[in-house]
């Protein structure tokens, strides 16, 4: 009898244990309904779990009672969870969305050109800056290369997609650079103020560009300093135009970076003669600091520049028995401080600030112009990733200027003008990511001018689709507004913001060491700027009656795989652009803009010679100029632009760089449009003076001398 007794306990033991066991099952797939097969599934803080077979299905008992978690995961795929009473986990569908792979997946890249190690969408990196033979060191002249620009050699600036120069904004760390280059004579091209080397990554949005930024009708040039440097070391530089010494020191989470140059054109041009007279050659000096501190969670970088330059040139018109005198004397002085953070739950912070001051002394004959800018920029953006399929972006930013002026005439008249100008602007902005190959940008941007007493409200849109794994074709579109420049704004400020919309459709390939990407183009400008003088003036007539478009196709080409030792980029540009703005009397293609652009980069490194041997190639058909001998408003066309540049740098030591350049090797002689007089002459025709480079050729030769701690690091990527 006790031993029935104990086998009865005994059986409903386990009869009690096997009733307590629950059964979870179900079929796991991709959102096409495709089964996956070795899925991992199981009830989160057990051992309790399975692997999915052949047909996605899975089965296993559980002893867990209550509300459990359930956890599906898979490479490839996001990681799936379900919270519920495990009597309801039986027969389940879980379609598992596909894991969106930052390094593999889409980009939203229309309109853009990245340029930096860490970039997927990369077309140039830094020492493509200025190892371009063209460039002459200078990063505006390398970007002067890429589609989408205008070749205007006399200019130095960036004329995108049938743009003036004005609607290319530039930004250091996020930060406005209201004064980025250094004044000229006309017709003497300038040259951008920083040094390329403190920038690890550029970015160069030629349209369609994020609702961060504002104010520029065509474009926006993000340069993104150095975060930390790897070692301390002096570079020392001595060029045939002057020379300069830069230092970096590290201590701790800080480091510190300096640099100073001091350049005189006069031994150049006493050398080689050019067609201007040269009382003061070119000269000037510039320094320049970063200081940087590591956080635990981010970076404070405080950046400033400073440079002073002159010059006194007499240049023939004309119209002018003698020629014309332009002494000017200019300073400028930039500082820009930035932070960044990076918190927990998906969000970063980044604020910072800049301040400009530049003043200008001008003398043109014997009239005197004397004006300085003040310019600030405030911002504060924030960023939040809720996930790798959905971030939120949103900012706001303040912008102030205050200009004036003085005009005293060589006959006693003295004017004075200027303005005070407050811009506040905001902006949100998403990334979602539907999938690795379909993502979409959206935003918008809203900003208010006390000077104006106006609003505008500007959307973004941008989306991208991946057609295969190394292509993709993306859309974007884009409302865009910019204020006059200041030469309008000192005489009249009862005018509204000029407008274009972005419409832009972009394909690319990009293959390890290969990168092909065509993009073809809309822009409608719609209340450009209208007077009724030669130039702008106090008594002027302004309105906003103007309009015009561009359109246009961009093509590029880079590869640095298929020939050894061997980088090359190719680019195309097609552009069809009118305007009717200014004093133009009718809709016409503007005298800056080219019908074709072409640009042919070359690089080779010869083992045998330490060298790096470069070539650059630039074509632009002829360019629109009023000839007053036939009927018409811009009626005829310059000659075509030629220049075949060349470069070579030798590593004399590990450390040590001899370097020699030429551009326009053939001496081609370059028109950029004619000056006619005011007057008939004797055959009742009036006369014409062409516009022509101040100098047909340019020479350089440098020695650049790195010391440094591992021994080997040199300035071939600052050449």
């Amino acid at each position: 009898m006790k031993k029935t007794i104990i086998t009865l306990i005994f059986l409903g033991l386990l009869s009690s244990s096997i009733t307590a066991q629950t059964t979870i099952s179900g079929l796991i797939t991709d959102q096409k309904g495709i089964a996956i097969s070795g899925a991992n599934v199981y009830l989160d803080g057990t051992y309790d779990g399975a692997t999915t077979d052949a047909n996605g299905e899975f089965n296993f008992k559980t002893e867990e009672k209550g509300s459990q978690t359930l956890i599906v995961s898979f490479i490839s795929f996001e990681t799936y969870t379900l919270t519920s009473d495990i009597l309801t986990m039986t027969d389940l569908q879980i379609k598992l969305k596909e894991e969106i792979n930052e390094l593999t997946g889409v980009v939203l890249s229309a309109g853009t050109f990245e340029a930096g190690d860490n970039s997927k969408v990369s077309v140039l990196k830094p020492l493509d800056v200025v190892t371009t033979a063209s460039a002459l060191g200078d990063f505006v002249g390398a970007l002067q290369t890429l589609p989408g620009t205008s070749t205007v050699a006399e200019d130095g600036r960036l004329f995108v997609r049938g743009g003036e120069a004005e609607e290319t904004q530039i930004f250091i760390d996020g930060i406005r650079v209201f004064t980025p280059f250094t004044p000229t004579p006309n017709n003497v091209p300038t040259r951008g103020r920083y040094s390329p080397f403190l920038f690890k990554g550029i970015t160069f949005s030629t349209g369609g560009y994020s609702a961060e930024y504002g104010q520029a009708l065509s474009s926006v040039l993000l340069l993104n300093s150095v975060d930390q440097p790897d070692q301390e070391k002096t570079d020392i530089s001595i060029m045939t135009l002057g020379g300069g010494v830069g230092n970096t020191q590290m201590w701790g989470e800080n480091s510190l970076s300096i640099n100073a140059s001091y350049i005189n054109l006069g031994p150049y041009f006493s050398l080689f003669k050019t067609k201007d007279t040269w009382n003061k050659a070119p000269q000037g000096a510039s320094g320049e600091a970063i200081y940087r501190y590591k956080l635990n969670n981010g970076m404070i970088k405080l950046y400033s520049a400073f440079d002073i330059s002159s010059f006194d040139i007499e240049q023939n018109n004309i119209n002018f028995e003698d020629p014309v005198r332009v002494k000017q004397n200019n300073n400028n002085l930039y500082f820009n401080g930035s932070y960044k953070g990076f918190y927990n739950n998906g969000w970063s912070l980044h604020t910072g600030a800049s301040y400009t001051r530049a003043n200008n002394d001008m003398k043109i004959v014997e009239d005197a112009i004397d004006n300085v800018e003040n310019s600030a920029h405030i911002k504060v953006k924030a960023k939040k990733s809720f996930s790798n399929r959905f971030k939120l972006n949103f900012g706001t930013e303040y912008f102030l200027t205050d200009f004036d002026e003085d005009f005293n005439a060589e006959d006693g008249f003295t004017a004075r003008s200027g303005f005070k100008n407050n811009l506040a602007a905001a902006y949100t902005e998403t990334d979602i990511f539907f999938s690795n190959n379909f993502a979409a940008k959206v935003g918008i941007r809203g900003e208010f001018s006390n000077l104006l007493d106006e609003f505008t409200l500007s959307p973004r849109l941008s989306i991208a689709y991946k057609t295969s794994e190394k292509g993709q074709v993306s859309l974007a579109y884009g409302d865009f507004y910019q204020h006059p420049n200041k030469d309008i704004f000192k005489y009249n400020s009862a005018i509204e913001s000029e407008k274009a919309s972005h419409y832009i459709l972009n394909y690319q390939y990009n293959k390890d060491g290969q990168t092909f990407r065509a993009e073809a183009y809309y822009k409608n400008y719609d209340n450009l700027l209208k007077y009724n003088t030669e130039m702008p003036q106090f008594d002027s007539d302004y309105s906003n009656s103007g309009s015009g478009y561009a359109s246009g196709l961009d093509v590029f080409w880079r590869d640095s795989e298929s020939i050894k030792n061997t980088d090359y980029w190719v680019s195309y540009s097609y552009l069809d652009t009118q305007r009717d703005y200014k004093n133009y009397l009718e809709k016409a293609t503007p005298n800056f803009s080219a019908k074709h652009n072409l640009s042919v980069v070359g690089k080779y490194w010869v083992d045998d010679w330490k060298s790096q041997i470069g070539i650059s190639y630039t074509f632009a058909s002829g360019r629109t100029f009023t000839n007053p001998n036939s009927d018409g408003f811009l009626n005829d066309k310059t000659k075509s632009y030629n220049s075949l540049s060349l470069n070579w740098a030798y590593l004399i030591s590990p450390q040590k760089i001899l370097y020699f350049s030429v551009n326009n090797v053939l001496g081609t002689k370059n028109i950029f449009g004619y000056d006619y007089a005011n007057t008939l002459n004797s055959n009742g025709t009036y006369n014409r003076q062409a516009i022509r480079p101040n100098a047909d050729q340019f020479f350089f030769i440098g020695f650049f001398w790195t010391i440094s701690d591992d021994k080997s690091s040199n300035q071939l990527d600052n050449l």
